[in-house]
């Protein structure tokens, strides 16, 4: 729950166009929700629940819908309090982050900053970096979801997510963080048993580990699709790559998902000159640019200094062991993913 502001600023006998008894009458409803109850929160607020229930009928006669449901002992919100609760927390956060930036109160971030990753991408190349990140930011809170699975940032709750690959169409805004090439590579005594295809005809001689029917690669010599035949199959990009690397065939992956391998010689790279088209890149997510709360525009812009155009996993240079954010790295443009689907 956002910081309340001096309640004398929210008068009761505030008019309609008063946005300041407007911006207190929300916070209150915030509280009533967090809380629980009308009871619980008028002792959080030091006020008495017939204040507090004054207030909730006064911002529903203000919105002409009913937010609550009341009980005696909780409080049930209606589909409409639901998606104002929803929004006006965003919007709390935001003036939070405002009065603390016009105030320079602080130089270091505040608060809890929620962030959702893929599982592998966030175990390689996001989690590493965040202690750095929480070192130069002490009073900032940091809380990692690394899931697979298709969530919704804004129910969820999260500040930022980051995604991998091609985006759907959606209302979120976009801001990409690196590019992503996929290769095809296999282990070196999968190489030895079967022979290295010379040739993208060869391919159709051996094992091709995907979860997709088809592969279209891309080359100087133009386009071409390549049927996926295998004996092993399974929808796990990370059972996949486990196969690859133990010499169950030939694999299409991530080169992020695979430098270590690759830098070792545990994997080795077959027809260089072929990759999967269209692979996307690394990608921010989030719902609102201009309600995106200072910390987690700091962490996008930390992480933008880290990956760039040209990520390490591209290069045979090592994860950066640091990185500066004092908020004056460039960005790349943001876009609405409906314009990059």
């Amino acid at each position: 729950m956002t910081a309340m502001l001096p309640l004398p600023h929210c008068d009761p006998r505030g008019h309609k166009g008063d946005r300041t008894t407007s911006l207190g009458d929300i916070e209150i409803f915030a509280e009533v929700v967090d809380a629980g109850s009308m009871t619980a929160a008028a002792h959080r607020l030091g006020l008495t629940v017939p204040v507090i229930s004054k207030r909730m009928q006064r911002l529903e006669a203000k919105l002409g819908v009913r937010l609550l449901e009341r009980s005696t002992r909780r409080i049930v919100l209606t589909e409409a309090g639901q998606g104002f609760h929803h929004r006006v927390g965003r919007i709390l956060e935001a003036f939070d982050d405002a009065v603390g930036f016009a105030s320079e109160v602080s130089t270091s971030l505040n608060g809890t900053l929620r962030v959702l990753a893929p599982a592998a991408f966030g175990r390689m190349h996001l989690a590493p970096h965040l202690p750095r990140f929480l070192d130069i930011h002490p009073s900032l809170q940091l809380d990692l979801e690394l899931s697979d699975q298709d969530v919704d940032i804004a129910t969820g709750g999260f500040h930022l997510a980051l995604r991998i690959g091609q985006l759907a169409d959606s209302s979120l805004i976009a801001k990409k963080l690196a590019p992503v090439r996929q290769v095809l590579c296999a282990a070196p005594a999968y190489l030895a048993r079967f022979g290295t295809p010379q040739h993208i005809g060869d391919l159709g001689q051996h094992e091709l580990l995907s979860p997709d029917p088809e592969w279209l690669l891309s080359s100087p010599d133009g386009r071409v699709s390549i049927p996926v035949r295998s004996r092993f199959r399974t929808t796990s990009c990370e059972a996949i790559r486990e196969a690859v690397i133990n010499g169950a065939g030939i694999g299409l992956l991530p080169t992020w998902n695979i430098c270590p391998e690759l830098a070792d010689g545990r994997l080795k790279a077959v027809l260089a000159d072929y990759e999967r088209e269209g692979s996307g890149g690394v990608f921010a997510v989030y719902t609102s640019k201009e309600l995106m709360p200072r910390k987690a525009r700091t962490l996008l812009d930390f992480l933008a200094s880290i990956y760039g155009a040209r990520p390490y996993w591209e290069t045979d240079q090592p994860r950066p062991a640091q990185a500066e954010c004092d908020g004056a790295f460039p960005m790349r443009s943001e876009i609405n993913v409906g314009a990059e689907a």
